[in-house]
């Protein structure tokens, strides 16, 4: 089997500029001139040499207002770091003289602009377009769902995550390859066994350091915990779990990495903002390090265009699925994220515009965009397109979104997951043992979100 890794283009960050104007027509209906419908797509750009606005340049446009004449499709990117972007796109949403008709929306904050009214309900196109219900992945549509159960988007990217590791390493440790860890036992031991026979190499690097954001919650405590038998957040009583034995068996995890076996990175590496970079670009493909759990997207980082290229890269690297805690079924676990298509409740040509999402989400489409980008796709049946599991990595990274897990998607969040990224640095760096860390964590959520709003 080859391995996953979609390099999914995280548009980077850069100040809003010019491009803001073309997203301020917003949706402006039929064209006076010609009677054509126009539909306004806005999403987020990284500037010229952006994937998705030379995706959409291509001739895909031109393909569907050929098989459309009565419809106009105007592209608005909006160059601008992720936080802009959701800003830029709230004030839009706002007024049906400035949404757009079609939005990207990351799958992370759908639930929050569905609850604030900002996002049409799909349910009835949905339930009419037979790929919903054959093609398109089953666990990815909890991303796009609303906490009233109905459906705000349509997947368009995705990723996962696992564990990624060097084969020349495992080896020379005498460590079997490929990598199959079935439990969280299992990493510890293939940690411990590196650290004895290559003391100079490091055995396992883990997002811990808050300067890394979102990374050090969805990348490693994330990660964890959905492999065990809680969550952080209780669909049903709408609280966050914080005093589950889940939560404290991560944070034991994460202690017995840096404080106990010490097989995590320095202090140095592990609390640098540029953690992941440091372990793709320079200690993984110098050998210098064993096993990194972290994004589906980060082995893009050896391709011929990357930024550490790798000749035969699948001989050297390997990406294997993250166990269950304790080999529970389904046996392996993931986080996942991406972004979706929208459709704003203030947009004023809704119709026109899902007949062009679906033609976006078709599958010859949807699949293109993907490998362009080197994302993931939400259709299963992506991988019978030509070239799509050519990608190195790419089907077993696939492989993991069927048993993919999100996070909370709600306006609380933010705020609990700041907090838990200040308790792993904390936790790591040897300032809290996991009991007290469960004990703070609780105190600082109760008193920034109130005491009803956890367990």
């Amino acid at each position: 089997m080859r391995k996953t890794i979609p390099f999914k283009a995280m548009l980077t960050t850069a100040v809003a500029s010019a491009l803001i104007l073309t997203t301020a027509c917003g949706g402006s209906g039929s064209n006076a001139a010609d009677g054509k419908t126009e539909v306004t797509v806005s999403f987020r750009s990284s500037g010229s040499e952006d994937t998705l606005t030379k995706f959409f340049d291509s001739g895909l446009i031109a393909t569907f207002e050929e098989q459309n004449p009565d419809i106009k499709i105007n592209i608005a990117p909006v160059l601008a770091s992720e936080g802009d972007y959701t800003s830029k796109m709230v004030l839009q949403m706002k007024s049906p003289d400035t949404a757009p008709d079609l939005i990207a929306e990351d799958t992370s904050i759908i639930k929050s602009d569905a609850a604030a009214g900002y996002l049409e309900p799909l349910d009835t196109q949905v339930a009419g377009w037979a790929d919903w219900n054959e093609h398109i992945i089953e666990n990815l549509k909890a991303g796009v769902t609303g906490e009233d159960g109905k459906v705000y988007g349509v997947p368009a990217t995705s990723d996962t995550r696992g564990i990624w590791y060097n084969k020349d390493l495992f080896t020379q440790a005498g460590l079997p390859v490929p990598f199959e860890p079935t439990s969280w036992a299992d990493v510890l031991d293939a940690a411990r066994t590196i650290k004895q026979q290559l003391p100079d190499v490091t055995p396992l690097n883990l997002i811990v350091g808050k300067s890394n954001g979102e990374g050090v919650t969805m990348q490693t405590l994330e990660m964890l915990l959905y492999g065990t038998e809680d969550a952080l957040y209780n669909d049903d009583s709408k609280k966050w779990d914080l005093d589950s034995q889940g939560l404290l068996d991560s944070f034991n995890f994460i202690n017995q990495v840096f404080n106990v076996d010490k097989v995590g990175p320095s202090m140095q590496v592990a609390l640098n903002g540029q953690a992941g970079s440091i372990a793709f670009q320079q200690l993984l493909p110098q050998d210098k390090l064993a096993m990194a759990v972290d994004g589906s997207w980060a082995g893009s980082t050896w391709a011929a265009n990357g930024a550490a290229p790798i000749e035969n890269v699948e001989d050297k690297m390997g990406f294997a699925p993250f166990p269950t805690q304790n080999g529970q079924e389904p046996g392996s676990t993931t986080m996942s994220g991406g972004w979706a298509w929208s459709i704003p409740a203030q947009a004023q040509e809704k119709e026109a515009a899902w007949k062009f999402m679906e033609f976006l989400m078709n599958k010859e489409n949807a699949t293109g965009r993907v490998v362009a980008e080197g994302s993931l796709s939400p259709r299963n049946d992506s991988v019978d397109v030509e070239g799509y599991t050519d990608r190195p990595f790419v089907e077993e990274a696939q492989e993991l979104l069927n048993v993919a897990h999100f996070r909370p998607a709600n306006d609380q969040y933010a705020t609990v997951s700041a907090q838990l990224q200040s308790t792993v640095e904390s936790i790591a760096s040897g300032n809290l043992s996991p009991e007290d860390a469960v004990n703070q964590l609780k105190e600082n959520v109760s008193r920034s979100l109130g005491a009803d709003s956890i367990e």
